[in-house]
């Protein structure tokens, strides 16, 4: 510990400690422009200097390292006088359109002006103009307001992964520029407008929406993958205008996803379902609460009694709330059927009858920083979770080894150190190889049922991670939404526990949604002789109740799950969008709220509970989801329905002061594992794109525009493409045995040979049906 004097403050800070650093310790405020906490030190807008005692001129804070004895003035009048210099060369090529700036009100340059600032101008000059750059559909530009502080340059080249801007000329003529007038495709790209300090990137679509002092600011939780991030919503009106991040260094940090940023378009869509709908005959008519709930309940109540308990089931959508599965579950059983699942886009559900728990992470995700070797199977991972790979790519950078099996190679951003890419069907054989390795290593016996899985032969890349994990000294095996979704994924799971023992390894599932540790928690999972989502959507059932759920893009069953529930004889649809496709398989529509119109509980992926309350009106006649179950339950003289809030329905689940929530684990005992046959053409690799994973994410607008929003097209290696006759930009057909789909032909080489990756969760390719399956390529 080194000891430094602040404004005559005495204090103790770690050596390596900055001016800064010690600053804010000790609460002295130093203005500044280029420094962030989280990016590297860059020391370019010069706004923090300040006097230190024997330097013979200001010395910048971010960039001054303490030394021991040393003493520092930060509002002296050298200090103050250097700030005030700075202040005036940042001022002189700066527009004065305040009046119309976007970042008005909450502009650091603006604030710092007013204390460091002179109210006139020496410069008589002509200012320069900077002509704007086109970065896509999510950040605006203004590029004559820049002050050069390079944050947006550092973050996307250090937290972000990949340089996709950088500054370019000197002095006055200095320009932050994409590269070759690309735009910035990042997953994560919305955070350089938190970080811009001016107005020079604002958010493209709140542009002129409001004013920033016009918003309620109101916490929230998103809802669209399984981290769990903390958010502030802006609400103008009842109307959502905005997304920011809530600064939670446990979960997301001061980051957010651009999912989560700019996905609240979609509440606020033309295709909202705002009043009670019911069909008659191929019309739709509103109708009031009262008359649908009692038409929903009398009907659902007759069909079941006719057809029986087994003939009825839920099906729910996997970012429900905790409350909202609950209360589903609860009203399923209690009209004597046990067919409930939200887990729509799994396929193996062999695991049920043996698991211990709620599968989750297996440790806190702010222990990642902490791991030094990580493996993780069967995962688009970096646009699957995000922020949870950005987490990853700063642990790479302090030594963390990464692994991955997956049928692509996708361009994580950050380094891979051993890597297996095989064919989904060969996914098991792959995992089973590592086992064989680990095991081999060190000396240690596999459990008997997994012996007719491990290989004669030990492939070279198997051995690699092998080596690789067992050279660590805290290392963690995770499994990605393919592993899970795939049609061997209890016995991926077996195997990748059975590592984690030989390994002494922490075991983990990442999870898919908000709430996909919550569900199991909630119940919401068929019990013994239940039905699950796959067989419930495999053939028609007499009636269905579905949540939040549009089957064709949220199953793993596609069109085939449309056609499942468009053959009920009843459909209840909870749904807070319009849709043809939910008007086509429904016969009552009931508009319930999103995320953001209704309190509620999510359980994240490492186990933490985190409940929320609405932040703005329901549009409409919209009501609480748990509210409509609760009408609903009683409607159907079920007991155990009389709740006043949504608190107490979360009592009867879980306790939410609880870190780790209780009853989590991804111990499965006893299950009977097999291998899987070499398949004979060309496989699918089904993803889940990062803006189509659900309802609310496919109407944001401005996400559908971004790159990661374009339609899907069929992905193949150079050389399957070359063994097909096919070209790169041929229109093909691709055909399974439950039908087919138009698209065009890409190379991409990141894709394993005898795979073509099409991606799931759109209406081009839902008539392809499952996520794995048998392909063939046609030219057209």
């Amino acid at each position: 510990m080194l000891e430094i004097e602040i404004d005559g403050k005495q204090l103790q800070v770690a050596d390596g400690s900055t001016v800064m650093d010690a600053a804010n310790q000790v609460g002295a405020y130093i203005p500044h422009f280029c420094y962030h906490k989280k990016l590297s030190i860059a020391a370019n807008c010069r706004m923090c200097l300040v006097q230190v005692e024997k330097a013979p001129k200001p010395l910048p804070a971010c960039a001054t390292p303490v030394t021991n004895g040393m003493k520092v003035w930060t509002k002296s009048e050298a200090a103050v006088k250097a700030q005030k210099g700075v202040m005036e060369f940042l001022l002189i090529n700066h527009p004065l359109d305040c009046p119309i700036c976007d970042q008005g009100g909450e502009c650091q340059l603006q604030d710092l002006a007013v204390g460091y600032g002179e109210s006139k101008s020496r410069y008589q000059e002509e200012k320069r103009v900077v002509f704007n750059k086109n970065l896509g559909p999510l950040v605006a530009t203004d590029m004559t307001r820049c002050i050069h502080c390079t944050r947006c340059v550092r973050f996307t080249q250090e937290i972000a992964g990949l340089m996709e801007l950088g500054q370019a000329f000197r002095g006055e003529h200095s320009e932050i520029m994409p590269f070759v007038e690309k735009t910035v495709d990042s997953e994560l790209s919305g955070n350089i407008i938190d970080l811009c300090p001016v107005g020079a990137l604002t958010s493209k679509p709140f542009r002129f929406a409001a004013r920033t002092w016009e918003l309620a600011r109101r916490k929230s939780v998103s809802p669209h993958d399984s981290l769990g991030s903390n958010l502030i919503v802006q609400v103008k009106h009842d109307v959502v205008k905005r997304v920011l991040p809530l600064e939670n260094e446990a979960i997301n940090e001061c980051w957010l996803s651009d999912r989560d940023r700019f996905s609240y378009e979609g509440l606020n869509c033309a295709s909202r379902l705002t009043k009670p709908m019911i069909r008659q005959g191929d019309s739709w008519q509103e109708t009031d609460w009262q008359t649908a709930l009692e038409f929903a309940a009398t009907r659902l109540k007759a069909v079941v009694a006719a057809a029986g308990a087994e003939e009825f089931g839920a099906l729910l959508a996997s970012n429900a709330t905790v409350e909202e599965l609950y209360l589903a579950q609860k009203l399923v059983r209690g009209l004597g059927s046990d067919n409930v699942d939200f887990r729509l886009r799994q396929t193996d559900f062999s695991a049920d009858a043996v698991s211990q728990g709620a599968p989750w992470l297996g440790m806190p995700v702010a222990e990642i920083a902490d791991l030094n070797r990580l493996l993780v199977i069967g995962s688009f991972f970096r646009k699957d979770h995000p922020l949870l790979a950005q987490r990853v790519r700063q642990a790479a950078k302090r030594g963390l080894k990464v692994a991955s099996i997956h049928p692509t190679a996708d361009d994580w951003l950050l380094p891979v150190s051993a890597r297996m890419q095989p064919k989904p069907s060969e996914m098991v054989a792959a995992l089973a190889a590592v086992l064989k390795a680990v095991a081999d290593a060190e000396s240690k016996s596999v459990d008997a049922a997994l012996t007719v899985l491990l290989p004669a032969d030990m492939p070279a890349e198997a051995k690699a991670i092998a080596d690789m994990l067992l050279s660590g000294r805290q290392s963690a095996i995770w499994l990605g939404n393919f592993a899970m979704q795939h049609a061997q994924a209890a016995t991926l799971r077996r195997l990748a526990q059975e590592i984690a023992s030989i390994t002494g390894s922490s075991f983990g599932v990442i999870g898919d949604a908000a709430n996909s540790v919550g569900g199991y928690l909630a119940g919401a999972v068929p019990a013994t002789g239940g039905k699950n989502a796959a067989a419930m959507l495999s053939e028609s059932l007499k009636s269905y109740v579905l949540l939040n759920v549009e089957p064709s893009l949220d199953s793993a069953a596609g069109e085939r799950a449309r056609a499942a529930v468009a053959g009920a004889d009843f459909v209840v649809n909870l749904t807070a969008f319009n849709s043809p496709e939910l008007r086509a398989i429904s016969h009552v529509m009931l508009p319930v709220s999103p995320f953001t119109e209704t309190s509620g509980t999510f359980v994240s992926c490492e186990g933490r509970a985190q409940s929320f309350v609405a932040v703005a009106k329901p549009q409409g006649d919209t009501r609480p989801a748990w509210k409509v179950l609760r009408v609903m339950g009683n409607l159907l003289s079920l007991d155990g329905f009389d709740y006043n809030d949504s608190e107490a329905v979360r009592a009867d689940v879980l306790d939410i002061t609880a870190f780790p929530v209780a009853n989590l684990s991804n111990t499965l005992d006893g299950l009977t594992v097999s291998g899987s046959a070499a398949s004979a053409g060309i496989e699918r690799v089904a993803d889940v794109p990062i803006y189509a994973t659900d309802s609310i994410v496919r109407r944001a607008p401005a996400l559908q525009r971004a790159r990661d929003g374009a339609a899907p097209a069929a992905y193949l290696s150079a050389a399957t493409m070359t063994s097909l006759g096919l070209n790169a930009g041929d229109a093909v057909e691709a055909k399974t045995e439950q039908g087919s789909a138009r698209l065009v032909a890409k190379a991409d080489d990141t894709v394993a040979d005898g795979c073509v990756r099409i991606a799931s969760a759109h209406e081009t390719t839902a008539a392809l049906g499952g996520l794995s399956a048998v392909v063939t390529l046609e030219r057209v």
